[in-house]
Order: structure tokens, then C-alpha cells, then sequence
């Protein structure tokens, strides 16, 4: 689970530094695996503005540019560049590469070069040659107020660290930024923000979707949105995304990617003019195959949950979508699925189907099943805001398991079962900032997206966790009646001592040669 650190400040109100979070992260039970700066690559390149743009004399395709990349680059004047991209002109504001800049997308090192009779001073680079996503059709063009001969990393907002952290198959709630945030909240590192969702309101009824899959699929919610213009991301919700690995696609893919790293909440995204009818969640016909995104075909069995409309499969149900009803550039309409599946569903289909992805990592933990009301809301604000359209009501199918769970506690626990004794009120205190409901008699309420806590045992786990298991003593036990003493006689210890010092004595005497042929012969 990658994030960066801005990344997790917009959920935590801290002043605690890169090293203390990172500390902290593995004191609790969140292991960081690395951290790392993605603008450190990116450190060569500055922002520069194109002065000129001629024809170069020797090739119709090529232009040779004027360069200026600031006041304290080359003493203010301009550089010369051999360039190809088609949008290269007079006034444009990209990124320059300078002899030396190591380019990570085109694995090589700039150097000043002669391309067909003109030198060339480094290059204007695309968003590919800085492995900034896929766009290599021309240079990368930045806003006309980009201050020229600033570090690029520092411009575009790259320098922002980002933490790999290892969570364990019992930490479903810390799959999403928000949950992560929650934990270190809970040390007292910082302060958990407040997070409300506003309902978006819908016109026109809902979408045609159901679950006939109680078992795999107990709810099934959709909302659709009409007239969307699937263009590009914000630049910050790319930059994120870019940093943690996931690479951009379309804003409407973006934004489900988005949602499911910083809540924790999977969504899937059809383009209604490529389904026939509505949808349905259903167990799949045994040998029923489907074209996933990853451009894979795979054949189900009986036991796999689906979502199909009336031709056919178009999802491996809480893994992969297919490709059939994947969004596109021309996509104006769409259908935001917001569902629960069953965790152990999930793991059987994607080991039977060899199948991995970031859905299946977090449904086959427990995605919080009473986050689909807010979870759609939040996917289809975030649509209706940068792809516009007309959203329609929200149709609900099935049924979400979100029966309460509580138990009674005793506060003793801590010290009995864990070995640190914890004032109650530390403890009702560290158990409500993680969410838990604490009553005067201290029964206790287990929050919907804690899955792994199941009673009294648990809710010790999780206050000596966050109190620090290293302030846990270290006592050696003690030897119980009836374990067995040391046997032997004082002439059997005698015997042993001389037969040590007899052997050690002729290892001593005896040359090399004489040793080795009384051990192995002659």
C-alpha cells in the first residue's frame, strides 16, 4: 500500500515529521517497506520557455528551438535544441533536460549532439521521457504563468515523499489512506480530519441493476450519469496516482482508482451504450468466459460471482472488469457500480483464476459494508465534477451485512492477557479514536470496517498496539515444579572433562602429517 505524504495529511492533522510518521507506522503494526522521492529522478529538469521554433535545415520534421531556462542557467542565454515533437513553437513552457539529465523513460543520458549538421543542448521532454504517463505525441506543455528556470520536481509538486507500507491480511481497514490515517490519529500523532459526504442528488429513476448472488454479492448499488465528458484527470489527482505507481488512464477511471486508494473503496464504471439491458450479480454458468481488462481470457465455473447484463459476462465480480464495457474517450453515459462482495468468495475465484488486482486485495480482506451509500455519492460527485453530466437516483439491490457487533470488555485485560497495564481511560480513549463505540459498562461496539475483531482479546490487541508493544516488559518465566533437573553423576562429569582435555592434548602433540594419517589412514 503506497501513499504519499501530502497524500495522507489531507486525512491527518499532523505536525509530525516524514521520520516520526515512519516510525510510528511500524511501531503499530504498519511495517514501512520504503520510502522513497519520486522527484529526485526529475532533479535536472527545469521549467523553460521556448523563445523561437525554426525549421531545421536538414529534415522537414525537426525544428530548431531557442532555449531560455532561466537567469542562473547558462548565464541567462539561450540554448540551442533540436527538437521533433509536432507542438513545438515560439512561446511554449515545457520541461528542458540540459546535457548530463538522465532521462528515466528513455534510459539514456543527455549530451550535447550533432543531429543532421546542428548541435543540440539537451531536449524538451514528453511526459513519457519522465515516466509521467503514456503521452509521447508531443512536449510537455505547462501553464503560461510556469515560473521559467525553476527545478521541475519543485514546480509540479513531485518532491511530496512517498511511504510503501506492508499491511497484513488482518488490517482491512488501513487498504485505503484515510484508514492509515485513522491509525496514527489514534497514537496521538495527530488528529483525524472530519470526513462528511454530501448526497448528490439524482433526477430520473435509477439504474437497471440487481443481485440474484446473496452469497457472493449480498448488496449491489448503481447510480448513472448522462452527458460525461471523459477527458483527463486534474493534475492533482494524476500527480497522486502517478506517485504511488497506478498509472493515470481517463478521468473516470482515475477517479475509481482514486477512491479505492483513499478510502479503501472499489468501484467499477460501465459505459451504458455497450451493455445490453440492465445489470445483474449472479453466480456464472460453468464454462462462461470473459474478456478482462488486462486483456486475459478467462472461464468460470459455477461457484464465481459475476456481473452480467443479458448477453453476457462484463465482470469477474469484485476482481476485474472486462474490456467489452470499459470506458472510453467517446463514452457520454455511464453506470457507477458500488458493491459488497463476500470476502471468501473473492479469494477462492482469484486463486482459482490465478487472477490478482487492487479490487481483489481489499474485498478478500472485508471492505466495510456499510460504505456503499457514501462510497457511490463520493464517485459520482467526483464524476459529475470533472466530467459533468446529469446524475440519476441511486438503485438498491440486496442487502449489506451491517448487524451490529459488540461484546463486553474489562479493561483488566490489558494487563492480564497483554502484559501492560493501561489506565481504562487511556484505553476507552485509544478504542474511539479507532472508531470503536465505548458504553459506561464498557460494552463495546466494533466499527463496520473492522472485520478481524471478533472479541475481547482483539480490542487488547489493539490497545497495546497503538500504547506501544515495546513498553511491554521483558520477564523470563519461571521454572515450574517438576521440570527435569541435570542427571549426571559426578563421575560421569569427570570422565567427560578428562576425555576433553586428553583429546585436546594429542590435537596439541601430534605434526599434521601424523594427525591426518591416524584420522583417515595412510
Amino acid at each position: 500500500m503506497k501513499f504519499t505524504l501530502d497524500w495522507l495529511r489531507q486525512h491527518l492533522d499532523t505536525d509530525a515529521s516524514l521520520d516520526a510518521i515512519v516510525e510510528t507506522l511500524t511501531r503499530i503494526g504498519l511495517e514501512v517497506e520504503g520510502v522513497e522521492n519520486p522527484g529526485e529522478k526529475l532533479a535536472a529538469f527545469r521549467v523553460a520557455r521556448v523563445l523561437s521554433a525554426e525549421r531545421h535545415p536538414q529534415a522537414d520534421k525537426l525544428q530548431v528551438l531557442s532555449v531560455d531556462a532561466g537567469p542562473d542557467f547558462n548565464n541567462g542565454a539561450p540554448i540551442q535544441v533540436v527538437c521533433g515533437a509536432p507542438n513545438a513553437r515560439a512561446g511554449l513552457i515545457g520541461v528542458f533536460g540540459a546535457p548530463g539529465a538522465y532521462v528515466p523513460g528513455s534510459d539514456l543520458t543527455l549530451k550535447v549532439a550533432e543531429i543532421r549538421g546542428v548541435v543540440s543542448n539537451g531536449m524538451m521532454c514528453s511526459t513519457r521521457e519522465l515516466e509521467l504517463g503514456d503521452d509521447h505525441d508531443g512536449i510537455i506543455e505547462l501553464p503560461g504563468d510556469a515560473p521559467i528556470g525553476t527545478p521541475y520536481p519543485d514546480y509540479a509538486g513531485l518532491d511530496d515523499p512517498v511511504i510503501d507500507v506492508s499491511i497484513t491480511p488482518n488490517k482491512q481497514d488501513c487498504m485505503g489512506v484515510r484508514g492509515i490515517a485513522r491509525d496514527l490519529a489514534a497514537t496521538g500523532l495527530g488528529t483525524l480530519k472530519p470526513f462528511s459526504v454530501a448526497p448528490v442528488t439524482g433526477a430520473g429513476s435509477g439504474p437497471d441493476v440487481r443481485t440474484d448472488d446473496s452469497e457472493g454479492c449480498p448488496a449491489f448499488y448503481g447510480q448513472s450519469v448522462s452527458g460525461v465528458k471523459n477527458g483527463t484527470a486534474p493534475a492533482w489527482m494524476r500527480r497522486r496516482l502517478t506517485a504511488i505507481g497506478q498509472k493515470p488512464i481517463s478521468a473516470l477511471v482515475d477517479i475509481t482508482n482514486y477512491v479505492m486508494i483513499d478510502l479503501g473503496r472499489p468501484l467499477h464504471v460501465y459505459d451504458r451504450a455497450k451493455l445490453d439491458g440492465g445489470l445483474v450479480a449472479r453466480k456464472a454458468v460453468a464454462g462462461e468466459q470473459v474478456l478482462a481488462l488486462n486483456g486475459k481470457t478467462y472461464t468460470l465455473d459455477a461457484g464465481m460471482t459475476v456481473i452480467a447484463d443479458a448477453s453476457h459476462v462484463h465482470d469477474i465480480g469484485g476482481i476485474m472488469g472486462g474490456e467489452e464495457s470499459g470506458v472510453s474517450d467517446t463514452t457520454t453515459d455511464v453506470l457507477i457500480e458500488c458493491a459488497f462482495f463476500d470476502p471468501d468468495h473473492i479469494a477462492r475465484t482469484g486463486q482459482k483464476l490465478g487472477l490478482t488486482s487492487d479490487a481483489r486485495q481489499r474485498f478478500e480482506r472485508g471492505v466495510d459494508p456499510a460504505f456503499l451509500e457514501d462510497g457511490l455519492a463520493i464517485a459520482c460527485a467526483l464524476v459529475l465534477d470533472i466530467c459533468g453530466g446529469t446524475a440519476s437516483d441511486v438503485t438498491r439491490a440486496g442487502t449489506p451485512p451491517v448487524a451490529p457487533r459488540n461484546f463486553v470488555y474489562d479493561p483488566s485485560l490489558s494487563e492480564t492477557l497483554g502484559g501492560l497495564a493501561i489506565a481504562p481511560d487511556l484505553q476507552q480513549a485509544i478504542l474511539e479514536r479507532l472508531g470503536f463505540v465505548v458504553a459506561a459498562d464498557w460494552t463495546v461496539t466494533v466499527p463496520t470496517w473492522r472485520r478481524d475483531v471478533d472479541g475481547p482479546a482483539d480490542l487488547v490487541e489493539e490497545v497495546i498496539r497503538i500504547e506501544g508493544i515495546d513498553k511491554v516488559p521483558s520477564i523470563p518465566l519461571a521454572h515450574l515444579p517438576g521440570v527435569a533437573k541435570p542427571t549426571a553423576t559426578p563421575e560421569q562429569k569427570l570422565e567427560r572433562r578428562a576425555r576433553r582435555a586428553a583429546a585436546a592434548r594429542r590435537r596439541a602433540t601430534t605434526p599434521p602429517a601424523q594427525a591426518r594419517e591416524a584420522r583417515f589412514g595412510a
